[in-house]
């Protein structure tokens, strides 16, 4: 099921949760993260709905945070960022920094400042020294014209002390790992070790 999640093939993640039923085998917390991961990648919202719900009325699990959090990423994928927002203050216990993220990614690409910037809020009382939330949130301003707001952010990170931690990637070569970055250049000295 996870896998099907996975490679987005939700459909047939459903197809084999309804199969296993079928069979008598009983899921569990594992199973639901799998079918919420699903139903959110493929956009079955209706299903996505059913199912968290269903795991508790029907199989007796009470959803975790990771539940939560499959469901907060399908309603933002699909725009619907009001519900995710509600659900995530509705939920029993308090939300961690994973599902402010995750809606916050969610505000970024829908272009929701006011949900964002509340969503920020939320990871910098948690963590406020998680520079990619800085780096989001500048940049929801940024895509929505408020160059100022961004300004601000960034230089709030700076005030803090934080700073992008540039991307690296690794590659194996002849059972040798080569790491590099962006902005590396190859150079005659590492060029044959890597091609």
């Amino acid at each position: 099921i996870a896998a099907y999640a996975q490679h987005g093939h939700g459909e047939k993640a459903l197809q084999l949760f309804q199969l296993m039923q079928k069979k008598g085998t009983l899921p569990n917390e594992v199973t639901f993260i799998g079918i919420l991961s699903a139903c959110s990648r493929a956009g079955l919202v209706d299903e996505g709905y059913h199912y968290f719900i269903a795991m508790s009325k029907d199989f007796g699990i009470a959803p975790i945070e990771d539940h939560y959090g499959c469901m907060v990423d399908l309603l933002g994928r699909a725009g619907r960022l009001e519900e995710a927002e509600e659900l995530i203050n509705n939920m029993p216990f308090q939300a961690g920094v994973m599902l402010w993220k995750t809606l916050l990614g969610a505000c970024r690409l829908h272009g929701d400042v006011d949900r964002g910037k509340r969503a920020a809020d939320h990871v910098f009382e948690l963590d406020p020294y998680d520079d990619a939330v800085y780096i989001v949130l500048s940049n929801i301003y940024a895509e929505a014209g408020q160059w100022d707001d961004a300004a601000n952010v960034r230089k709030a990170m700076v005030d803090m002390g934080l700073k992008k931690e540039p991307g690296r990637s690794s590659i194996e070569v002849n059972n040798k790992v080569h790491e590099f970055g962006a902005r590396d250049k190859i150079t005659p000295t590492n060029r044959g070790d890597i091609c």
